[in-house]
């Protein structure tokens, strides 16, 4: 059996990165549908244990956190009526936390939106900080008592409540337009004018540019769960390490001090052989399956 080198590896995961569906990947390489499909799953797996790993003792004054939908085999309302649907299968929501300052998206969760969610999740970024931080959300009631029972009174945390006009016409794809919003103080003392989702809410629009799996209406979504974790994971390796920020002008990894270099794509094929060489545990950075 032939075996993809290290540049026909890079290649391949560069082109995944940049928003390429897997079968146009396979028109451009020649690699056949199976061998991307299993790279893609593999360097997620690697690379998602890697930052697990990495995004440790971070220093972080402002952190914004957020939840982007998408859905994996099927929209949730026609699971029932699909066929031989998997585990996990539905509706499916990617939680990220963002680094307002050096925009390092350090702690991902996939799963579902509920209370139980939102309390692993900040669980998660609450062991990845050292010292008190300032955390701005939506208001999705979830995270009040998320935050409540993760952080106590160690937090300065302030949501951003926002107001929408009426429902849009019958048929109409987009939401209602937003019209205002509200910051409010939760807990703490946040300072109020530094109360934001920009960051984060920028990075949804990139993540579903950069992944075919997100976008609204699309025939590239994933067929299992597992997959659609590995895919994000791999795209947020590219996002931190590898992606030159506009405005930083660096990565988000050298501005958070995570690496002291620009990292290539052959890099990130160095960490998926390193763990192909000693296997190990490996996964997204946080990452719990929902089983609807």
């Amino acid at each position: 059996m032939n075996k993809l080198t290290s540049e026909q590896r890079a290649h391949i995961l560069h082109l995944l990165c940049e928003g390429m569906s897997i079968r146009a990947v396979t028109r451009l390489t020649g690699a056949s549908k199976n061998t991307v499909a299993k790279l893609l799953n593999d360097a997620g797996a690697a690379l998602g244990a890697y930052q697990d790993a990495a995004f440790r003792n971070l220093s972080c004054a402002q952190v914004q956190v957020d939840e982007i939908w998408s859905f994996c085999y099927a929209k949730q309302k026609n699971v029932a009526k699909a066929k031989a649907a998997p585990e996990g299968a539905g509706d499916v929501w990617t939680w990220t936390a963002i680094d307002a300052d050096t925009k390092l998206v350090f702690s991902v969760m996939v799963g579902g939106r509920d209370a139980d969610y939102a309390q692993d999740f900040l669980a998660d970024v609450r062991a990845r900080i050292d010292g008190r931080f300032q955390l701005t959300s939506d208001g999705h009631s979830a995270y009040k008592r998320a935050v409540r029972r993760v952080f106590g009174d160690e937090i300065d945390y302030a949501q951003l409540v926002k107001i929408y006009g009426a429902a849009p016409d019958a048929g109409r794809y987009s939401p209602a337009a937003c019209i205002g919003a509200n910051p409010t103080q939760v807990a703490g003392s946040p300072d109020m004018s530094k109360v934001s989702t920009s960051y984060v809410e920028r990075q949804n629009l990139t993540m579903r540019m950069h992944m075919r799996r997100f976008t609204r209406l699309t025939n590239g979504f994933s067929k299992k769960v597992e997959a659609h974790s590995n895919a994000i994971s791999l795209h947020f390796a590219y996002y931190n390490f590898v992606r030159i920020h506009k405005t930083l002008r660096i990565s988000p990894a050298m501005a958070a001090g995570v690496s002291d270099r620009l990292w290539e794509m052959a890099d990130l094929v160095a960490v998926v052989e390193a763990a192909e060489a000693k296997p190990g545990k490996r996964g997204p950075y946080k990452k719990r399956v929902a089983a609807e």
